[in-house]
């Protein structure tokens, strides 16, 4: 059994149903027993990851793990989330906001959880990074976050890994977390078009992954949640794949005014 489903995760609303298939950011559900080092490695992490945003001063940031490893396609980090500070009668707590992908699945939902329980999903490397939004950009979003309708808003349950950044066909996890973050600066935002039409506004760009038609053909085949089908012809035909990835974010956030450079935890 896969460590999260052992978990206890707050689903954003009726929709997503409490005790649900385990749910981790493209990956299968093989059944496998927790490892206690890993489990003690990544609570660490998250202890580690606390102290760090506690002494940044920020309330609301772009956080992400090393969950797969990327470095074939000169990747450092996976997946991306939005954790923000939570006040309580008992005291204060770091909570994160994502969109997890489902064993594998061609769907994706939106989950609320503890850094405890974002850290315990059998990372490739036990690290973590973050930027810390403008101020501007943390209490917008710190508002956003705790409105379930609104985090609900422009989430697209149909998943694809590599979904091409300017369509609206799919969506994954990362894609989610910046298309939200526009939503949040710009009240007049409403749906996924206007989204991405403030997102290249503001300049971002996407990662290009070099895939051939043989890795494309023996992923679309072998895994249900990657899809190459909204990518332009053009672009998809000349190995070019564009999609948002967490480097990606990490790299235009200090560029477009909205964060500042990551700061990594290990």
């Amino acid at each position: 059994m896969k460590l999260t489903t052992l978990l206890t995760t707050l689903a954003l609303a009726a929709t997503l149903a409490l005790g649900a298939a385990p749910a981790q950011a493209g990956r299968s559900c093989e059944a496998r027993q927790p490892d206690t080092t890993a489990v003690v490695r990544g609570l660490n992490l998250a202890e580690r990851t606390a102290r760090a945003l506690d002494a940044s001063g920020a309330e609301v940031v772009v956080l992400a793990r090393a969950g797969q490893d990327l470095s074939k396609y000169r990747l450092r980090w996976s997946h991306l989330a939005l954790a923000y500070k939570e006040t309580t009668d008992t005291g204060t707590r770091w909570r994160v906001v994502h969109k997890l992908n489902q064993c594998g699945s061609a769907r994706a939902d939106l989950y609320r959880q503890g850094l405890g329980e974002f850290f315990l999903d059998d990372p490739h490397e036990f690290a973590a990074a973050f930027s810390v939004l403008s101020a501007e950009a943390q209490q917008k979003l710190h508002t956003l976050l705790h409105d379930n309708f609104n985090v609900q808003k422009l989430h697209q349950p149909a998943y694809n890994m590599v979904a091409y950044p300017w369509a609206q066909q799919y969506q994954q996890s990362n894609q989610w977390v910046i298309e939200t973050l526009a939503m949040a600066m710009d009240g007049r935002i409403q749906n996924r078009d206007r989204a991405q039409a403030w997102l290249r506004y503001q300049g971002y760009e996407p990662s290009v992954l070099r895939l051939g038609a043989l890795t494309r053909l023996g992923a679309r085949v072998s895994a249900a949640n990657v899809a190459f089908d909204d990518h332009p012809n053009e672009k998809r035909y000349s190995d070019r794949i564009e999609t948002i990835t967490a480097d990606s974010v990490f790299d235009w956030l200090p560029r477009a005014g909205l964060g500042q450079r990551l700061q990594e935890v290990r």
